[in-house]
């Protein structure tokens, strides 16, 4: 067993660019999960992307042949409701997300509200319309406390890309000054929250992903063991130049299969 995983009982992955791309589970995928299950520890996915619920990350796993129990996705999304439950229990909160999200704040206790709310919530609004950040900014300039779910400027697509909840935080910034307390990935109370959840350590975690500002910075903000893979958005040359370093760099999930 490679010394960098001789603590880790808990591999935190990464969905899109990292387990599966384009709809397609990347290859040697499911073996490096096998293999995790055969050497006594556990695996759990994070995904930043708060327009999706659970039930929306199953269902594209198990089209693609994955099926996974719905305990087995962790969402930005968890982190929030988690941390207004604890620091803001029955505050009035009004969110900026999707239906998804809504359910889910909605499920997890949340008082949302339409006007004059204690808290702002931006997550990443897929619905989103001039009203509601015209609404948010009135209400983050009156004092409303001011939270975002996670940092990530864009969301791949398909053919592109899409503009994330880390854009829209820069558009109130323009417009307020004022800048959010950011959840999800990289941010410290993501890994109390996985910490809490599992019943571990942070030093019996390690995260697994593309993405060098979120998946990578948690761990080497934290020293938690962290993995980059080039599956998705971040390229070796791009990864030379970054400040940001990961515990080990592979090309994708097969290659870290021979490191368990």
């Amino acid at each position: 067993m490679n010394s960098i995983f001789n603590n880790t009982k808990y591999f935190i992955i990464d969905m899109d660019g990292t387990f599966y791309l384009d709809g397609n589970i990347i290859e040697g995928s499911i073996d490096f999960i096998n293999r995790i299950i055969e050497t006594g520890r556990d695996f759990y996915f994070f995904t930043n992307n708060s327009s999706n619920n659970v039930e929306v990350c199953r269902a594209k796993l198990e089209k693609m042949g994955f099926p996974v129990d719905e305990n087995r996705i962790i969402i930005s999304s968890h982190v929030a409701a988690d941390f207004l439950n604890r620091n803001y229990k029955g505050k009035k909160v009004f969110l900026l997300g999707n239906d998804r999200l809504t359910d889910d704040m909605k499920s997890a206790g949340i008082n949302l509200v339409e006007d004059d709310p204690d808290i702002v919530l931006l997550g990443f609004d897929t619905t989103l319309t001039y009203q509601k950040m015209w609404d948010a900014v009135r209400y983050i300039d009156r004092g409303a406390i001011y939270i975002a779910t996670h940092p990530d400027m864009n969301c791949p697509t398909a053919d592109g890309y899409m503009p994330d909840t880390g854009s829209m935080i820069e558009f109130f910034a323009a417009s307020t000054g004022k800048r959010p307390k950011v959840l999800g990935k990289p941010m410290t109370t993501t890994v109390d929250y996985i910490t809490g959840l599992l019943g571990c350590r942070a030093d019996e975690l390690c995260f697994i992903g593309d993405r060098l500002e979120t998946d990578i910075a948690i761990g080497a903000n934290h020293n938690i063991p962290c993995v980059l893979v080039y599956s998705g958005v971040t390229t070796p040359e791009e990864y030379e130049k970054s400040k940001i370093k990961a515990t080990l760099a592979v090309k994708n999930l097969k290659v870290l299969t021979k490191f368990l």
